[in-house]
């Protein structure tokens, strides 16, 4: 019984709490009024991710894979006869790496899994719903 609670213990010290309980991708709704507008998503390299019409939901990577290597993105929203619009979608810390790790993790979950996984982070915001403004003509 000793050798499994030693074990269990030495496994528990080798993962991090967000890589176990976070996913690497996070589901972003994307809305419009008008809907059937069209959107475009850029990461911060300026690379398409995504692209399509609203409504839809879209699955975006919350980490590039390096070391804290956490994504931003930009959705722009056009529509003949509307004014584009953009707004940033981030990704910050969430609860279960920050203190998660203190029950469960440690140092190794918070500086030496985790950073690498995109578990540790939230994209926000979750969804997007812009009102389209009319162009001036």
């Amino acid at each position: 019984m000793k050798k499994m609670i030693a074990a269990l213990l030495c496994m528990s010290s080798l993962t991090g709490c967000a890589t176990i309980v976070g996913e690497d991708t996070q589901m972003v709704r994307v809305n419009s009024s008008p809907s059937n507008t069209s959107f475009i998503i850029k990461d911060e390299q300026g690379f398409i991710i995504a692209q399509g019409a609203t409504p839809q939901a879209i699955m975006l990577p919350k980490s590039d894979g390096s070391y804290f290597g956490k994504k931003s993105y930009l959705i722009t929203f056009s529509k003949e006869g509307y004014a584009p619009v953009t707004f940033p979608i981030t990704a910050s810390a969430n609860g279960w790496y920050i203190a998660g790790n203190i029950v469960f993790g440690g140092l190794i979950g918070w500086l030496g899994v985790d950073p690498f996984n995109g578990g540790m982070y939230t994209l926000k915001p979750k969804s997007l719903s812009p009102i389209m403004a009319p162009q001036a003509k």
